[in-house]
């Protein structure tokens, strides 16, 4: 099972690869929404912002999200550290149900880019 520390250096590591990105992927990136990612079997949520092709502010409260963010997804650490490490496919993990992404269609569809 990951740890805290571990899910919090892959989401350090999807924030580098988010500024190095370039073309559509870049594109694509560019939203400027709040995001949560649920890590379900950590009951822990990290909270941050996705501005600019960035990933910031991100930091961890424990339980459920605080509020509403525009872009939420919910996953176990494992799956977190495999999505970021590549040995997950994303489109495969939210088709199994393993991974879930909630967030408005228009976002959905700049998103899917990324995925």
């Amino acid at each position: 099972m990951a740890t805290i520390e571990e899910c919090r250096g892959a989401l350090d590591r999807l924030a580098e690869n988010l500024s190095g990105a370039d073309g559509d992927l870049r594109s694509a990136a560019a939203l400027d929404r709040s995001l949560s990612c649920r890590i379900t079997d950590l009951d822990t949520t990290f909270v941050g912002r996705l501005a600019g092709g960035r990933l910031t502010d991100v930091t961890a409260v424990p339980g459920p999200p605080p509020g509403k963010a525009e872009i939420r997804l919910t996953m176990t650490g494992d799956d977190l550290l495999a999505l970021v490490g590549g040995q997950l496919h994303f489109a495969r993990a939210w088709a199994s149900g393993r991974v879930k992404l909630e967030a408005g269609l228009r976002d959905l569809l700049r998103l899917r880019k990324l995925l």
